[in-house]
């Protein structure tokens, strides 16, 4: 798995409406240790949020995984009411009427999502746990 940043450009045309919670990570100072790192690693979020419950979303386009019949995946990495929220359209797809509906990797969101958690703690050099 590799991620690729989706600046704020490029955000309106990256995020899909398949993109849902996959869990909210609450552990004292992650959040804001995990905003800075971003910061460091990839320069202003891909949507700036000026509310006290969101303040900032990082969108990545996700490299090296099997997301058919999706075309790609999307990971969003933000904050929400003090807590880290990890996000995906990973076993999403949208119908030809534009609304989400589950693939058959549907079942395999916990597992995606424990692969970019050891992802995020490699690459930030942060612990989730």
């Amino acid at each position: 798995m590799e991620l690729e940043f989706v600046p704020v450009e490029e955000f309106y045309f990256a995020l899909t409406l398949a993109v849902r919670t996959m869990e909210d990570v609450e552990k004292p100072g992650l959040v804001e240790q995990v905003r800075s790192r971003l910061l460091v690693e990839c320069g202003q979020p891909s949507t700036v949020a000026s509310g006290k419950q969101n303040t900032f979303n990082y969108v990545f386009r996700v490299q090296g995984i099997d997301s058919n019949p999706a075309p790609g995946v999307m990971v969003s990495v933000s904050d929400w009411q003090d807590k880290l929220r990890l996000s995906s359209d990973y076993g999403w797809i949208l119908d030809p009427e534009r609304k989400a509906i589950h693939t058959d990797k549907f079942n395999l969101r916990s597992q995606f999502s424990q692969q970019l958690r050891l992802y995020l703690q490699k690459w930030l050099d942060i612990s989730l746990s």
